[in-house]
């Protein structure tokens, strides 16, 4: 049971942080909430066509398929991530001038909100499919009974949906003048976390070097199993045993995401002054 609820808060806490995250960063943009509940049927949609095909996975590219399949997701999560953020970066402004007026004043919203339905759909569907691939994993081992898992799977997704609305509803207090910089530097850290997690598994599946593994230990200090570790995995892609490889991803992803928002929201010339 305590497995079970382990597994099962870790995987609902990170995919709660990063709709909370987004669902906080877009609550001016028309019409975010219903994409975001339409990336979440979406996500919980592929989770279950995962479940059902585990088998099938599994068996791709000699054993490897889950591994390029996170990857391939955490990839894409990242680009889509990149371009909220830089999104946001050039409409920022003018959603905070006119937080209660949005819908009449902001008229692209809705191509910005088409992309909170890519970036909760695959945040959902990679940790439902994990832990449906962990539960059966403990299942598999006899590790207590059903109701056990029952139970212990209920109370770790209760958990982690409190934990994250708890984390959406203190950005909510973030004063407007601060919140668009605060979530977007959540979200941008996000994406470099999931850089470093998709090269995780893709040195996992040997399709990339490690480059010394691991660079630093911190497990002793701040263990990943721990509740703050926990946050600190789903909110800045924490890893207290990185692989070289992981660090050069983290840090390629901050960098190009952080220029091209500051490239986006440079001054631009006025007509009269052209």
């Amino acid at each position: 049971m305590l497995a079970t609820a382990i597994i099962v808060f870790r995987e609902v806490l990170e995919a709660s942080l990063i709709i909370g995250i987004l669902a906080a960063a877009t609550r001016s943009v028309p019409n975010s909430k219903r994409w975001l509940g339409a990336g979440l049927l979406a996500g919980l949609a592929g989770s279950a066509v995962v479940a059902a095909s585990t088998d099938f996975i599994g068996s791709l590219a000699s054993g490897i398929g889950q591994e390029i399949f996170n990857a391939t997701v955490l990839g894409v999560a990242v680009l889509m991530l990149a371009w909220h953020n830089i999104w946001m970066s050039s409409h920022g402004a003018a959603l905070a001038k006119s937080a209660k007026s949005v819908g009449r004043n902001i008229s692209d919203g809705t191509s910005e909100c088409s992309a909170l339905l890519v970036i909760v759909g695959l945040a959902v569907l990679r940790e439902g499919s994990e832990t449906v691939l962990f539960l059966y994993g403990i299942a598999a081992s006899n590790e207590g009974g059903q109701s056990a898992m029952l139970l212990g799977g209920l109370f770790g997704m209760l958990a982690g949906i409190a934990v994250g609305y708890l984390f959406y509803a203190g950005l909510l207090r973030v004063p407007m003048r601060w919140f668009f910089a605060s979530t977007g530097m959540l979200v941008l850290l996000l994406a470099a976390g999931m850089a470093s997690q998709a090269a995780h598994f893709l040195i996992q599946a040997d399709l990339l070097p490690s480059l010394a593994a691991p660079l630093w230990d911190t497990s002793a200090i701040l263990p990943e199993s721990g509740l703050p570790g926990m946050l600190l995995h789903s909110l800045i892609g924490y890893d207290s045993r990185p692989a070289g490889m992981q660090i050069v991803f983290y840090l390629t992803a901050l960098v190009a995401i952080w220029t091209g928002m500051k490239w986006v929201a440079r001054p631009r010339p006025s007509a009269a002054q052209q």
